[in-house]
């Protein structure tokens, strides 16, 4: 099993078709939205996690490069630095999927890179400056 994260953006002329149906049903492909922008007579953009055999990953990126939608790894990343965290707790409320979250044994601000999305609604909230994006 192969999983990767990618940012696909769709042109407009394919915003209504059933693309991630397509992916599950004929590709035999696990989709996990981690973030969508989908709106009508423009550009979508969905950053998913995509999961399945290569075999099968490698067919299903072939038919969304057939339907003109561009591919792009998830290039950004959301850096916690440790050592200027106050563990203040002011990015946790704005976290949507529990990537910063409390540590109830130890009373500090933990981040699981795993979980994370990069939505960055953690960055203006933190003002301590302590997250930051990588490109």
């Amino acid at each position: 099993m192969i999983k990767k994260r990618v940012v696909l953006t769709f042109p407009h002329e394919i915003v209504s078709q059933p693309v991630v149906y397509h992916l599950v049903k004929d590709y035999n492909l696990m989709i996990n939205i981690l973030r969508a922008r989908v709106t009508p007579q423009e550009q979508g953009r969905l950053v998913v996690e995509i999961s399945g055999r290569k075999k099968e990953l490698e067919t299903g990126m072939n038919y969304l490069a057939e339907l003109n939608i561009d591919i792009q790894p998830l290039a950004q990343d959301i850096k916690w630095h440790e050592s200027k965290c106050v563990h203040c707790t002011a990015c946790i409320p704005h976290c949507p999927t529990n990537a910063i979250f409390l540590n109830r044994d130890t009373m500090k601000v933990s981040f699981d890179k795993q979980k994370c999305i990069a939505c960055e609604l953690c960055i203006p909230a933190c003002p301590y400056q302590a997250i930051e994006i990588v490109i």
